[in-house]
């Protein structure tokens, strides 16, 4: 259980986050989330109920660079059974741009058991270099993210002349280093929430294999084709079973879910 559990706010994460070039990419002037705004899921393992998580814009006044920032939170906690065998209480925060979205400043206050890590990168995106604990690393592109910022920045992209068979990338910060994360857009489903059923966008992101997924491991994720583009669910396949984050709440949102009757 703890190699899974060790990984399971990150995959959370890395399941919302999407369609980004590798290059630099345009985004829209006007955003698609509020601050307000709150996401709640479930992560289920097989049947069980193993994590839940919430994601939240929050208003600040902190500035970098002269510029007025977002100040995104996330947390995750172990429910249930594997609350008692395994406690995880995890918590990640992101300073991003209001302008251009990208991050400033991405922190982790991890506690899984009587493991306990505290991490911190500031970024400079025209020097195309992220300071973090362990030292300076460079980023190919002037667009890098960490998890949290990167779900938030994809949910501002255009999408409308993306076609079924269409590849993006995108580069994120994690675990002291670089890493591109490729994802295919497979086309438009109705999918069945607790809010009830919704039009979606259909994507399947580039995985690999290790302490994780298999090696024929596929990883699906559905996001509202609304002016939202919040993510609904996700399905990934893992060593052991497979694993499935369902959208439980939502509030505070742009624009009331176009439920299908």
């Amino acid at each position: 259980m703890k190699p899974t559990m060790k990984y399971i706010y990150a995959l959370i994460i890395i399941l919302c986050s999407g369609q980004v070039n590798s290059q630099e990419v345009a985004y829209l002037n006007n955003s698609s989330f509020n601050t307000g705004e709150v996401l709640k899921y479930k992560l289920k393992y097989g049947f069980i109920t193993a994590a839940e998580a919430s994601l939240k814009v929050l208003d600040s006044d902190v500035k970098f660079e002269n510029q007025p920032t977002y100040h995104l939170l996330v947390q995750g906690k172990t429910t249930g059974t594997f609350d008692i065998f395994y406690k995880v209480r995890n918590r990640y925060d992101s300073y991003i741009s209001r302008k251009t979205f990208t991050p400033f400043l991405y922190t982790e206050n991890i506690q899984e058991e009587n493991y306990r890590r505290s991490e911190k990168a500031r970024f400079y995106q025209d020097e195309k270099k992220i300071v973090a604990n362990k030292g300076t690393f460079k980023s190919p592109v002037e667009q890098t993210f960490d998890l949290v910022s990167a779900y938030y920045f994809a949910r501002n992209l255009d999408l409308t002349g993306i076609k079924v068979g269409d590849k993006l990338t995108l580069r994120y910060f994690l675990s002291d280093e670089v890493t591109p994360l490729t994802i295919e857009y497979l086309g438009k489903e109705i999918v069945r929430t607790s809010k009830g059923k919704v039009r979606c966008l259909k994507f399947s992101p580039s995985i690999s294999p290790g302490r994780i997924f298999r090696k024929d491991s596929q990883l699906f994720l559905w996001i509202t084709d609304d002016v939202n583009r919040i993510p609904v669910k996700a399905e990934a396949e893992v060593l052991v079973g497979s694993i499935t984050m369902e959208l439980s709440d939502a509030r505070g949102l742009r624009q009331a879910l176009q439920i299908i009757k």
